[in-house]
């Protein structure tokens, strides 16, 4: 229910961004939370919820972040665990590359390296820099210190076939995988004679055999018009289908057929005169900033702020000027940005690109300087308001870089700003927003944030008006749609 709630039937997704409301709405709690590589109070819509949340022992227990480097949100965990990068870790990975599908197998180096060298495993703890551990070994040791003599059910799961009653070794972990959930490779690991593990740890990447798109067109259960019968898709028809039954029988009859559909930002619905525009808040300068930490010096450089995008026809309308500060107020709260007046949007339309505006609450602990301000935050009665207390500069340090550091602006936290707008079929975060966009009061600095979670409650409770819950036919959502990690049909219903 806290992931994915009744609400939402046909969500692909678990609605991990709506867990503040969720927990608040269906009065519930979370013992023991983990935020793995997640940073909620920062990406997030309506991070500050995530904060009242994180502090309210009602709602989260007990908070773990698991991150490899420092985040916003690990300033309300409990524990901060150093988990390892790429280089420090096993991984399995694949992308969509090409018409095909490839498993690929990243390996700790420094695990790797003592294990050529000197026979010996001693897992990442153990040749990782500092106290840096994968998840892997990480959840088979907590697993079994939990559940040390299996009374719990749960250390079963990671449990050694071939030493029972001890727990599994990474090996065993990713070998079982390689040799009974990737097609094709046990047969080409035999042709070489060697394990499925020892292939992968060889060649790092298999390609899986592909069935191309002859796959749908074999013999199956789906009776074409000719007679024929093929295997068809994974639909109920077995088609391709242009109408869907599931989407009418689910509550959503006027989505069924595909057609145009009138967002949350309609140009009808904008009172220009009122300086009502469309944001845009989810493209990135550059599209690398998007994969980094705020800890890559050289993109930092590159792209360290992220100003107001204006096409000079609303700029002249709002009175704003080019480098000057405007507000933009939202549905709970609102932001100072810095002008960039640019015929590179479209009038009506306004744009922040985001992946900056890190932050931070302490002068020497947190994100690295030469990426994010020092804040304050002011509170009373569910609002926030940020204010920049320390600007990025050049510092001292090992690096001398960090000497010719010129820029003194990080980017502003927008996403604080905004309310949840989950769309009530897909479930995904509707990101763009209506916005009233003004000239930057006489009080206003830059990045200043304001953020009312009394009002971004409200918000939540008007998009929850538009859902189409579960139960239709005793289903919490259809037994057809997939999802990652799809669990058993019982799961399904209700």
């Amino acid at each position: 229910e806290k992931l994915f709630p009744k609400e939402f039937p046909l969500a692909h997704y678990e609605m991990s961004f709506l867990l503040p409301h969720l927990l608040e709405h269906q009065d519930s709690k979370v013992d023991v939370y983990f935020t793995r590589v997640y940073n909620p109070v920062w990406t997030n819509p309506d991070g500050c919820s995530w904060i009242e949340m994180l502090e309210n022992v009602k709602r989260i227990g007990l908070h773990v972040a698991l991150t490899p480097t420092w985040s916003e949100t690990a300033q309300w965990a409990d524990y901060v665990l150093p988990m390892g990068l790429g280089p420090e870790r096993h991984d399995i990975m694949s992308q969509e590359t090409h018409a095909g599908t490839w498993v690929g197998f990243r390996q700790p180096v420094g695990r790797e390296f003592k294990r050529l060298e000197t026979g010996e495993d001693t897992g990442t703890l153990g040749t990782n820099p500092g106290e840096v551990w994968e998840e892997a070994e990480f959840w088979i040791a907590l697993t079994w210190r939990i559940d040390p003599d299996g009374a719990l059910g749960i250390s079963k799961y990671f449990e050694s076939k071939a030493r029972p009653g001890e727990p599994q070794t990474t090996d065993e972990y990713f070998g079982d995988i390689f040799e009974n959930s990737v097609p094709g490779l046990p047969e080409a690991a035999e042709g070489e004679g060697v394990s499925p593990l020892e292939y992968m740890r060889r060649y790092g990447a298999f390609a899986v055999p592909y069935g191309g798109q002859e796959r749908y067109e074999g013999e199956g259960d789906v009776e074409l018009a000719s007679g024929e019968r093929k295997a068809g898709f994974k639909t109920p028809s077995g088609l391709l289908e242009f109408y869907s039954p599931t989407l009418s029988e689910w509550g959503f009859d006027e989505h069924a057929i595909p057609n145009y559909l009138e967002s949350q930002v309609n140009w009808r619905g904008l009172d220009l005169e009122k300086g009502e525009r469309a944001l845009l808040p989810t493209f990135r300068l550059p599209t690398l900033i998007h994969t980094r930490s705020a800890n890559a010096k050289w993109l930092q450089e590159i792209s360290h702020t992220n100003p107001l995008w204006v096409h000079p026809e609303d700029a002249e309308a709002l009175g704003l000027v080019q480098g000057g500060l405007a507000r933009v107020t939202t549905e709970i709260g609102y932001f100072v940005v810095r002008v960039w007046v640019t015929e590179g949007i479209h009038p009506g339309v306004v744009a922040c690109s985001h992946h900056v505006g890190r932050w931070r609450l302490h002068r020497e602990v947190g994100g690295t300087h030469l990426s994010t301000s020092l804040v304050d935050i002011k509170r009373d009665d569910g609002t926030f308001f940020f204010r920049h207390k320390e600007p990025a500069g050049s510092f001292s340090s090992d690096d001398p870089d960090t000497e010719r550091i010129h820029w003194k602006e990080s980017g502003v936290n927008q996403n604080l700003t905004f309310g949840v707008q989950p769309d009530p079929a897909s479930g995904m975060h509707c990101w763009h927003q209506k916005v009233t966009v003004s000239a930057a009061e006489e009080s206003d600095q830059y990045a200043d944030v304001f953020v009312d979670t009394k009002k971004s409650r409200e918000v939540f409770a008007k998009w929850m008006e538009k859902t189409k819950p579960a139960p239709v036919g005793g289903l919490r959502r259809p037994l057809w749609m997939n999802r990652p990690l799809k669990p058993t049909e019982d799961a399904y219903r209700l």
